[in-house]
């Protein structure tokens, strides 16, 4: 991916737009977790607003930055403590930079199906649309007030050509009504990350609690899945041995010290390209935001300063095209079931029963050797 193929970094309204695009996957998860577990919110807003500038500055693209899923919702559902998470961000930042560097993606991309990975971004985009259902129970007036918005932004657009700012207006009405609903968040300077270090006995515990189901869930959500996206929306390049090597740098130097596990994600790239985000400009506006939260608000009362109505419509048009993008598969069979099991089940159990079916019932024959999956 040469450098010079790349667009310029932009810094327009709708860079702005797409840079909320994610919000609403991110926020809710980092707050849930700050609320279970020992964790400062403060910390991981930071490391998350440096890593938005540096991937925005590199890949030049619009690739967004997640918490890992699978970690964070074993964190939010059982009693993890700091030490288990830094293991498991030292784990993961090892193993995904071993794989970005050797010839590990171009097996695993030759050997892994577009309709598999295709499963996995219908399995998100049903996961999101769960996920948007829980918001309207949570705060079902937002909730219509936010899609009210976006259909309006949508019939703007289509008659008059004028830029999506659908993001901007439903995150400024939730900031709004967060404020209304909980008032201004208090504010004071954060103090200096302090370095992590887990106990002995805290690895092998983030090896089989943490790190194994949050492999598979990376390698083809955040890695092939992410890498096929940016083909489909901006015709680039980006190897999954190069997403491997930022997601294993940006794990092993924040974690430690007090930030979450993070990776890209298919999910974040639809949620910020659909709603204007095309340079890696939004990335750096997006990572400006966070370390503004970081430094001058306190607790994780900064991040219910947004109605979470909003963040649910945001992630109903989220996942309307990731599942557009899904379709684009060579088996509507074989993706349409890694869909469902991802919905019911776990991503690790719909890649598993994907590989079965395409290898015991399918005539999958490996695509070449390559670094990324064909488009």
């Amino acid at each position: 991916m040469a450098n010079e193929t790349l667009p310029p970094l932009k810094f327009t309204l709708s860079e702005f737009a797409g840079s909320l695009g994610d919000f609403g996957t991110i926020i809710p998860l980092i707050l849930a977790v700050a609320l279970v577990s020992d964790v400062n919110p403060r910390y991981i807003l930071l490391f998350f607003g440096i890593w938005f500038i540096l991937t925005g500055l590199y890949y030049r693209l619009p690739i967004p930055l997640e918490p890992m899923k699978a970690i964070a919702v074993i964190v939010i559902s059982g009693s993890i403590g700091s030490g288990e998470i830094a293991a498991a961000g030292i784990i993961l930042g090892i193993l995904f930079l071993i794989l970005g560097y050797g010839r590990f993606f171009a097996i695993i991309a030759k050997y892994v199906p577009e309709s598999v990975v295709r499963g996995i971004q219908l399995g998100l985009a049903l996961l999101l649309f769960k996920a948007s259902a829980d918001f309207v129970i949570k705060d079902s007036f937002f909730f219509i007030l936010g899609l009210v918005i976006i259909l309006a932004f949508l019939i703007i657009v289509h008659y008059r050509h004028v830029p999506d700012l659908s993001s901007i207006c439903v995150i400024a009405v939730g900031v709004v009504g967060g404020i209304i609903l909980h008032g201004i968040p208090p504010t004071s300077l954060i103090p200096p990350p302090q370095l992590v270090i887990p106990l002995t006995s805290d690895f092998p515990s983030a090896l089989s609690t943490l790190v194994l189901p949050q492999v598979v869930l990376t390698i083809a959500n955040a890695i092939l899945a992410t890498s096929l996206l940016t083909q489909d929306l901006f015709r680039q390049d980006v190897p999954p041995k190069r997403l491997s090597t930022t997601i294993g740098l940006m794990n092993i130097t924040s974690v430690p010290f007090g930030g979450f596990p993070m990776c890209h994600g298919a999910g974040g790239l639809a949620g910020q390209y659909r709603y204007g985000a095309r340079t890696g400009g939004a990335s750096i506006i997006a990572g400006v935001i966070f370390i503004v939260l970081a430094l001058f608000f306190t607790s994780p009362q900064v991040l219910s300063i947004v109605a979470v109505g909003v963040l649910g419509a945001l992630l109903v048009f989220v996942g309307i095209e990731m599942g557009r993008h899904s379709l684009k598969t060579d088996s509507f069979v074989i993706t349409g079931i890694i869909g469902l099991l991802a919905l019911f089940f776990s991503m690790t159990v719909a890649f598993i029963a994907g590989m079965v079916l395409v290898y015991v019932f399918g005539k999958f024959r490996p695509k070449a050797a390559h670094d990324g999956p064909a488009s």
